[in-house]
This record gives structure tokens, sequence and C-alpha cells, in this order.
């Protein structure tokens, strides 16, 4: 009877020492296309292999396939300010780049918003801040979301760009040792770690650090870089801009180094705004078409 109970019992016992199943993560669109610009979400990998990450994508009209554009947000080593991020989307960006023909990806990186999970990227302390590590952790989050696109019909194989913002764009400088048939073009605006340290304008974590990850990313760099940057921006101003660019020169990478009209009471975010866009539009159209016959300055 004793040996009955425990071959009945044998099927539960199988179960509790089972190893555990985990749910299937799955990428994609997530939900229906709506307005503007055929919005629709997506969810892409992220580094975290149980985690995929939001995105919200943006085309034209017509099936493609399209040029892929991928803008990589801003950061924070805040978590609180992390978790309450709403859905990134750079709507007069993507506005501008759908006119031009291109599919624009938005991806949010783990340890931001509705993703969630650690934070990869993060860099530190102010005293020991490692921001070559936290540039390549954003770098490959980029890469993941880039390549999963490259993948779906309505996306060319071919020449990419990637627009990068603050903590996005330093994760964009450290892809520009990527494969340039792949990605043809990267644009920062304001890119860099570590601004705004304490809270307190025109101060930043250890920029001698900074300085030092810029000139490591400009080696080996094979895709040309427009850098941008608003004459009114607390968190890398022109000239500390101007020497992280020359820092990324020097290591070896091609730059094209901007500054843009002061916009607002804060040019850091300008470029969220229709105003900084246009501001930014000359720049924006050479590195879209770096051979082709001289921009105008309208969007």
């Amino acid at each position: 009877m004793r040996l009955l109970n425990i071959i009945a019992l044998l099927p539960l016992l199988a179960l509790l020492t089972a190893a555990p199943v985990c749910a299937q993560v799955t990428f994609g669109p997530s939900g229906e296309e709506g307005e503007p610009l055929r919005r629709q979400k997506w969810l892409v990998p992220s580094l975290d292999t149980g985690i995929a990450a939001h995105a919200v994508l943006f085309r034209p009209a017509g099936a493609g396939p399209f040029r892929l554009a991928v803008i990589a947000h801003a950061s924070t080593q805040n978590g609180l300010r992390r978790a309450q991020m709403p859905q990134p989307e750079y709507r007069p960006l993507a506005a501008y780049l759908v006119a031009r023909g291109y599919a624009v990806l938005v991806p949010e990186r783990l340890g931001h918003g509705a993703t969630g999970g650690r934070y990869v990227e993060d860099q530190g302390g102010c005293d020991e801040a490692d921001y070559a590590r936290s540039g390549r952790a954003t770098a490959e989050q980029i890469r993941l979301a880039l390549d999963h696109l490259r993948k779906q019909d309505f996306i060319r194989k071919e020449a990419a760009i990637v627009i990068g913002h603050s903590a996005g764009g330093w994760g964009a400088l450290a892809l520009a040792n990527a494969d340039p048939k792949t990605i043809s073009a990267i644009t920062v605006l304001a890119p860099g770690r570590g601004g705004h340290a304490n809270d307190e304008p025109n101060r930043i974590c250890a920029p001698h650090a900074l300085l030092a990850a810029a000139a490591e990313f400009g080696k080996g760099a094979r895709i040309p870089v427009t850098w941008l940057v608003a004459g009114n921006d607390s968190y890398f101003a022109p000239a500390f801009s101007k020497s992280l660019a020359d820092a990324f020169r020097s290591g070896g990478g091609k730059i094209e180094f901007r500054i843009l009209p002061a916009l607002g009471s804060e040019g850091h975010w300008s470029i969220e705004s229709e105003a900084g866009v246009k501001a930014a539009s000359g720049d924006l159209a050479r590195a879209l078409n770096p051979g082709g016959p001289k921009a105008t300055k309208k969007p």
C-alpha cells in the first residue's frame, strides 16, 4: 500500500523537482499601426534574454523596403527617474526622418520605463566612473535592436543610420567601430555621461575619465560621426563637447562638429522639439546624404 502511494506521488514529485519553465520571450509588433506616421509598438531583443525591450516604430506609407534609422534615448543614473521614464519617441525627429523615407525605431533600453530589468549601463560612482564600459553596454543594446529590425522584410539590409541623444549618443560613439556596410552614418546630439553631477548644471563627474573613454571609442572607429550640441547645453557645454569630440578624433574617429543655436532654457533637450529639429536640419541632411548636394536649413 505504501509502495502504491509512492508510485502515485511520482508525477507530483517530478513536477516539483523539475527545472522551472521560463515564459517564451517573443519579439516583433505588439500592437496595431496608428497615428502619427504609422506608429506601432514593438518588442525587440535586450541584453537580458528573459526581457523584451519595448520600442516604438514609425515608417512611411507603402511596403518598403525602407532604410532604417535607430534613435537611442538619453538616460539618468537616478533609478526612480528611469523607472518612471515614459516610452521615448522623439516624434519631431522621427517625422523628419520618415519624410525622407526612413523607418524609425526608438527602442527603450534595460533599466528604463516599461522595459525594466537591470540597469546594465550603470557608470558607477562619480570618482570611479567607468564610462567606457557603460558606453559599450549602451552600444550593444542599440546593435541588438538594429539587427532585429534588419531582419524584417520592409527594412533594407544595408545603410542604416544611428542617432543618439546624450547617453544614447555616448553609446552610439561606442558603436562607431561597426561595419560601415551595416551602419553608414552616426549622428550624436550632446553625447556623454555624468553631466549635471548632483543635479548641478555645468558639472560633470570625472571629466578626465570621459575624455579618456572618448579617445578609446575613437580607436578603430570606421563610421563617420556628426556631433551636434546646442549653444546653451548645460550638461555638456559646447567647449567641453568640442574637447570630447577632439579626444574621439585623436583616437582615429572621423568627426564633423557643429554648435547649434541656443534654444529654450536648456539646449540639451532641444532635439526633442520641432524647433530643435529645425535648427539641426541642415546638419542632419548632410549626415544623411554626405555625398549629395548642399543641404538647406529647411526641415
